[in-house]
C-alpha cells in the first residue's frame, strides 16, 4: 500500500469514529458575534474573556506599533528581534505577577514546552497533574526527565510521587492553574505546600487564569491568596488579554537561566512589536476596567444558575449530560460519545449558535463534551437562548 493511502486509512478511521476535525472560516468578529458563510453566530467557544481582541484602544496600540516598527522582527531575540517593547512588557508583566522578572514567548505552547525542557532533563523528573494542557504534557516528555503522572487533582498522590523520588537530582511540580478542559482550579494552597515540605520547583500555568481570576484579575494565585508562592508562572497573551504569545515570570534567576537554556525562545523569531504593544494595553485596560472582570462573572453566575435551575441541559436526559461545579468562565458539557457531541454541536449551529465539540485527544476517551465559554460581551439574552437552545 502506497504510504499516502496509509495516511488517508487512518482518515478514514478519524471521519467514523467521529474524531475528524475541519477548520470554519470565520469572515468577520463583532463583539460576542461571528459571521461564518454569510450568517452571524453567537460564539460560546472564545478565549477572549474580557473582549479585548476587538477594543478600539487595543487595535490602535497595534496600528501604532506597526506604523513605528513595522510587523516582523527579523530575527531572534537573542540576534536582531529585541526592542525597547518587548523589554517594557516584561517589566509590565513582572508589576502585573508581582515577580522579579518575566520573558515573553512567541506562544504559550512554547513558552510551556520551552520552560520544562529547559528546567529538568535525564536524572531528574518531572510530575504532573493528568489533565495538564498539552503543552505541559509535551514538554515533559521532551525533556528526557522521568516523568510521572497523579490522577486529577490528587494532593496525596502527588505527595507518593514525591515521596518516592528523593534520588532525583531536580524535581518539578507542573500543573495548570486552570484546567482548560474541565474549568476547574488546581488546589494550588496544598501543591505549593508539597513543593516547599519536599524542595520542588514548581510551575503553574495560568493561560486561563491570568486576567480573569483574582480581585485584579492577576490570576490562579491572586484567588488563593499565593502571590509568592510559586517558582514559575507561565501565561499567555491569547486569552484574556485578547492577543498572542506566552509569557514565563519569576525570579531573576529563573529568567536569565531560560534566555540561555530554552529552545523555543532562542531558535524563533521574535514576537512582533505590535503584539508586545496590544499586550501592554490590554493589561492597563484589566487595570483600569474592572467593569469587564464583573460584567464576565456575573455572566458566569448567569449560565450557573441556569444549568443548575434545570432551564437549560440538564432537562436533556437521554445523553446523561452531566455539567460539573464551575469555577471558571469555562463550562464543559460532558456528553461522552464523539459522535453524540459533535451532533449536538451541529445542531446547535443551526440554531445559530457556535459551541465546538471536543474529542480525544484533546480529551480523554468518552468523556467528549462541548466546551462552553461565556465573555464579558455576551448578554443575558445570549445565555438564555444557549440554554433554551440545550433543552
Amino acid at each position: 500500500m502506497d504510504k499516502l493511502q496509509l495516511i488517508e486509512k487512518e482518515l478514514q478511521g478519524l471521519r467514523q469514529a467521529g474524531l475528524y476535525r475541519s477548520l470554519l472560516s470565520v469572515e468577520g468578529v463583532e463583539g460576542p458575534f461571528v459571521k461564518i458563510g454569510g450568517k452571524r453566530y453567537v460564539c460560546f467557544c472564545s478565549n477572549d474573556y474580557l473582549g479585548l481582541a476587538g477594543h478600539p484602544r487595543i487595535k490602535r496600540a497595534a496600528q501604532e506599533a506597526i506604523e513605528r516598527y513595522g510587523w516582523g522582527t527579523g530575527a531572534s531575540r537573542l540576534v536582531s528581534g529585541n526592542t525597547t517593547i518587548h523589554e517594557a512588557l516584561e517589566s509590565d508583566l513582572c508589576g502585573f505577577k508581582g515577580t522579579e522578572a518575566a520573558l515573553v514567548f512567541p506562544s504559550g505552547y512554547m513558552a510551556n514546552v520551552g520552560t520544562v525542557t529547559a528546567l529538568v532533563g535525564k536524572g531528574d523528573i518531572v510530575i504532573g497533574d493528568r489533565l495538564n494542557h498539552a503543552s505541559l504534557i509535551d514538554g515533559c516528555r521532551l525533556s528526557g526527565a522521568d516523568f510521572r503522572v497523579y490522577a486529577h487533582k490528587d494532593v496525596e498522590g502527588l505527595e507518593g510521587v514525591l515521596r518516592r523520588s528523593s534520588q532525583y537530582r531536580k524535581r518539578l511540580i507542573v500543573t495548570d492553574g486552570v484546567f482548560s478542559m474541565d474549568g476547574d482550579l488546581a488546589p494550588l494552597p496544598h501543591i505549593v505546600e508539597l513543593a516547599k515540605r519536599y524542595k520542588a520547583i514548581l510551575m503553574v500555568d495560568d493561560a486561563h487564569g491570568t486576567g480573569v481570576l483574582g480581585k485584579k484579575g492577576k490570576g490562579t494565585l491572586e484567588h488563593y491568596g499565593l502571590e509568592g508562592g510559586v517558582d514559575v508562572q507561565m501565561g499567555t497573551l491569547s486569552k484574556a488579554l485578547g492577543g498572542i504569545g506566552g509569557f514565563v515570570a519569576g525570579n531573576k534567576t529563573l529568567i536569565e537561566y531560560l534566555k540561555n537554556r530554552s529552545r523555543p525562545f532562542i531558535y524563533t523569531t521574535a514576537l512582533p512589536v505590535a503584539a508586545c504593544a496590544v499586550a501592554r494595553e490590554a493589561l492597563k485596560i484589566i487595570e483600569k476596567e474592572p467593569s469587564r472582570r464583573e460584567a464576565l462573572w456575573r455572566n458566569v453566575r448567569y449560565l450557573k444558575e441556569g444549568l443548575k435551575s434545570g432551564r437549560g441541559v440538564l432537562q436533556y436526559a437521554p445523553t446523561g449530560l452531566q455539567v460539573p461545579e464551575v469555577e471558571s468562565p469555562i463550562f464543559p458539557i460532558v456528553i461522552g460519545d464523539a459522535k453524540e457531541a459533535v451532533a449536538l454541536s451541529m445542531s446547535l449551529f443551526e440554531k445559530g449558535l457556535w459551541v465546538t465539540a471536543i474529542r480525544p485527544p484533546t480529551v480523554q476517551e468518552g468523556t467528549s463534551r462541548l466546551r462552553v465559554t461565556v465573555t464579558s460581551e455576551h448578554t443575558q439574552e445570549h445565555i438564555q437562548t444557549l440554554l433554551q437552545a440545550l433543552v
